[in-house]
């Protein structure tokens, strides 16, 4: 039996018929996406972005434009956008930007891709009462978290930290062009270390939880290293933000923390032993054990 030649988005599209019409792409960007989307919902999905992107509308105007018909500039532009999606690499690099939080955040390889469980983080933090509004967001990649907060709580003092000046710039850039640029300083150094200490009432962190073999990296390899793994357990980060945070929270400040779905228990011991009171663990939307949350003490060794 002769074998078939798989076929890739570019033959697809530009053996197409010409004129081709916006309706018609979107049905073999459907088509060909739907083994890497996962599944026929998401290839629709993916499918709307990559063609309103190439054609630059709102994704609203392919259903009412459908009969356009897109030059040839156009279909040169789907087609190299749906070879990138097809060999891997995540649509929001595809893109250059992503939604979190009812931002659009512009996103690179020198940043992390934000998780729609991380949204769930931001929810936390905002129901917590801060003992001051000085708020430090450590790893702050894109700077949804931070972004996402300053937007939410314009009162807040927001530092966004994180010790990649390639991730700052992007995080600046979407802090310049969300108008919110003035409500947050963006800060490069290592967790905690450039921080004042004593002065803020709320830390947020999504910092790397995986381990170094994590069989997951694996598909995660478009997106930067340092922001994935932690070390040899995991929890390497994890550790040294809950032990540096506590001399730069005030008394009564909070910690909140993003972790692997399987990390919580020792999470929350590491934050117990370290003398955090009001310790809780939290799900995300998918029901996944995904955030711990720790209060400091009045006095730090009091636990001691």
């Amino acid at each position: 039996m002769p074998c078939k030649t798989p076929i890739r988005p570019s033959n697809l599209l530009r053996s197409a018929p010409d004129p081709l019409q916006a309706r018609e792409a979107l049905r073999l960007l459907r088509e060909t996406l739907a083994g890497q989307a996962g599944s026929a919902q998401a290839a629709a999905q993916e499918a709307e972005w990559l063609l309103a992107h190439a054609l630059g509308w709102p994704r609203s105007r392919l259903w009412s434009h459908g009969e356009t018909v897109l030059t040839p500039q156009e279909r040169s532009r789907l087609a190299q956008l749906a070879e990138r999606r097809l060999a891997g690499e995540p649509v929001a690099y595809v893109l250059g930007e992503t939604g979190f939080h009812d931002l659009t955040l512009t996103v690179t390889p020198d940043t992390l891709i934000p998780r729609p469980e991380t949204e769930q983080l931001v929810e936390i933090a905002l129901q917590l009462a801060i003992p001051t509004p000085w708020v430090a967001d450590l790893g702050a990649g894109s700077g949804a978290i931070a972004l996402a907060l300053a937007a939410a709580r314009p009162d807040w003092q927001v530092h966004a930290v994180d010790r990649s000046a390639a991730a700052l710039a992007v995080a600046e850039t979407n802090a310049r062009r969300l108008g919110l640029i003035e409500r947050v300083c963006f800060i490069e150094g290592d967790w905690c270390a450039p921080l004042v200490p004593g002065r803020f009432g709320l830390i947020v962190a999504n910092p790397p939880y995986l381990a170094d073999t994590d069989p997951h990296l694996a598909m995660l390899h478009h997106e930067p290293r340092g922001a994935l793994v932690a070390g040899p357990t995991g929890l390497e980060d994890l550790a040294r933000i809950i032990d540096t945070a506590r001399e730069i929270l005030m008394p009564a400040g909070w910690l909140v923390l993003e972790h692997g779905w399987d990390q919580g228990p020792n999470v929350r011991q590491l934050l117990e032993t370290m003398g955090y009171q009001a310790v809780s663990g939290h799900k995300d939307f998918a029901g996944h054990d995904r955030i711990a949350i720790g209060q400091r003490r009045a006095d730090p060794k009091e636990a001691a």
